[in-house]
């Protein structure tokens, strides 16, 4: 029943077993037996509880485990963990309600002592602004009447101490003026004076003294200092002596090996014991020493490394025959030029992050001439250039079909496509013409041999991108000067020889045309002539145009 005494066992009154629900049941009237006697008689050393489950969760998560001990172990410690977990929440619950409390007082508490020290505070203010106003503060006007002329400080002051006949002057007179007595005492002519009495009284302080140090140094006198110490030291030095040839006497013996326990016969036992312990640890005779169990230990370490050493040899050396033929492989196909154009990108757009230039890959993009793709890279020189915003054009070959004749047209149609002033063919190390020098200039385009497998030909790359900046460098102040927009000429021009393109084709479709074909053809004729004509001068101003610009000489 509810509100009844239960001791810790789980038991009712009566003896009957409890099961855990029924004692968490049993609300918050139940009593329990906490006391000393009570839990020292209540308390068995185990407890058999009988439970019944219903809640499928827990079913399930205890059908999870074999019956038996694993089943009950679980069961156990879920049962601990639940019973300490509510105990925690009710001391969390507690601690809650008493913070909440505490915060609440604390908030009243200092609310209370705020209104207090603004009341203290305007009360300190007005009693401070009564007494030391500058105005009309009483202080400063009592201040005023003590130390202004005239005033009653300074009337005072007179009266004391100003005049000849002031009660100062007098009282100094009579104490300490020449017919006082304190000037008798010490007038050193008078005989019952200071100075002459502090006289005797030294000189006969002096004589005692210097007869007591006297016989404290006399040897008649065997009371005195000096007796007392010859008498001691005497002494002292007949007891050192005897101590002295007894601890010489001990010091002997322990340093002689006709005694088998002296201090020089056990460290001689001791060393030869230890020579010969180390003599049998660095002997190869004994299996069991020192130096045996190392050798067989390099020796096993040795030969796994041998092992290891063979294994990996062999792995080095499919890898690298599986890299050649890869190499080979890529050498044999077309995608070894794409390989060799990304190593250039790559080279030349790490230089150009350094340098501050900006570099694009374009070899996928056309250009201004239209579906034309010629000019792998284009690199902007940088804000911080003499020669900002100048445009060098990038052609990456490694193929044997690739002359120098051949190369130089390709860089015409590459500065022409990109809109550059500036070209820099790199030809690779393995397909290069024979006898072409590593770094070459003709006109306004740079020719380089690189190799990407050997670090050293950089050097040659690296300077053909310099001599390229220094080209676009030397035209930058004329470029300034004069304002001109070149894209929208070469755009012009590469426009007009697509129209000169097309004429040749109605120059072909109009054979075909029975009806005012002579009209057509001499029409087309005309056009083509006018057309060529007006192209070729636009290149001719264009290529002296640019020639102006790269080298900066007027013309």
């Amino acid at each position: 029943p509810s509100g009844g005494a239960y001791n810790r066992s789980g038991t009712d009154p009566s003896g009957q077993l409890l099961t855990v629900s029924e004692m968490l049941d049993e609300g918050p009237d139940a009593r329990w037996d906490d006391t000393a006697e009570g839990a020292a008689a209540a308390r068995p050393q185990t407890l058999r509880i009988g439970l019944e489950i219903e809640d499928p969760e827990l079913v399930a998560e205890l059908l999870r485990h074999d019956e038996g001990p694993a089943r009950e172990g679980f069961a156990l410690t879920a049962l601990r963990i639940g019973i300490l977990a509510l105990k925690q929440a009710q001391g969390r619950l507690d601690a809650d309600v008493l913070r909440g409390e505490g915060d609440r007082v604390m908030a009243e508490l200092e609310r209370r002592l705020d209104e207090h020290r603004q009341a203290v505070t305007l009360q300190v203010a007005s009693s401070l602004k009564e007494y030391f106003d500058p105005d009309s503060g009483r202080f400063s006007e009592r201040v005023e009447r003590l130390v202004r002329k005239d005033g009653e400080l300074e009337q005072v002051l007179q009266r004391q101490i100003g005049v000849e006949d002031s009660a100062l002057a007098k009282t100094l007179a009579a104490h300490f003026g020449a017919a006082s007595p304190l000037m008798d005492l010490l007038s050193p002519d008078a005989s019952k004076g200071v100075v002459q009495a502090l006289g005797q009284t030294i000189e006969q302080a002096l004589k005692d003294q210097r007869e007591r140090v006297l016989r404290e140094f006399s040897l008649d006198n065997r009371d005195s200092a000096l007796s007392r110490l010859v008498h001691e030291l005497a002494e002292r030095h007949g007891k050192l002596t005897e101590n002295l040839q007894g601890s010489i006497k001990e010091v002997v013996g322990e340093f002689s090996l006709d005694q088998e326990d002296s201090a020089l016969s056990r460290l001689v036992r001791r060393v030869e014991q230890t020579q010969r312990q180390i003599s049998s640890e660095f002997s190869l005779d004994a299996e069991s020493s020192a130096l045996a169990r190392m050798k067989r230990e390099l020796l096993e370490v040795l030969a796994e490394h041998q092992k290891a050493s063979t294994r990996f040899q062999q792995e080095v050396m499919a890898a690298l025959s599986a890299m050649q033929a890869r190499k080979d492989e890529a050498r044999r196909s077309t995608a070894h030029g794409d390989e060799f154009e990304a190593a250039v990108y790559r080279f030349l757009q790490s230089e150009c992050q350094r340098a501050g230039d900006i570099a694009a890959a374009t070899g996928q993009t056309t250009g201004l001439i239209k579906n034309c793709k010629v000019g792998d890279a284009v690199i902007e020189l940088g804000p911080e250039s003499a020669a900002r915003g100048a445009r060098i054009v990038v052609e990456a070959k490694e193929s044997a079909a690739y002359q120098l004749s051949r190369a130089r047209q390709e860089m015409e149609t590459a500065r022409k496509n990109r809109g550059a002033g500036v070209g820099l063919f790199v030809f690779s190390a393995r397909t290069a013409p024979e006898g072409l020098q590593p770094l070459a200039r003709y006109g306004q385009d740079v020719f380089a041999v690189w190799d990407a497998e050997q670090p050293d030909s950089d050097v040659f790359l690296w300077a053909g991108l310099s001599v390229a900046r220094a080209l676009c460098t030397r035209a930058a102040a004329e470029r300034e000067s004069l304002a001109v927009d070149l894209e929208p000429m070469e755009r012009a021009i590469r426009d007009i020889e697509k129209q000169a393109q097309g004429l040749e084709e109605i120059t072909r479709l109009s054979g075909t045309i029975r009806s005012n074909s002579d009209k057509i053809l001499d029409r087309a004729r005309i056009m083509q002539k006018a057309l060529g004509d007006r192209l070729r001068l636009l290149d001719e101003g264009l290529d002296d145009l640019k020639t102006v610009l790269q080298r900066g000489e007027p013309r």
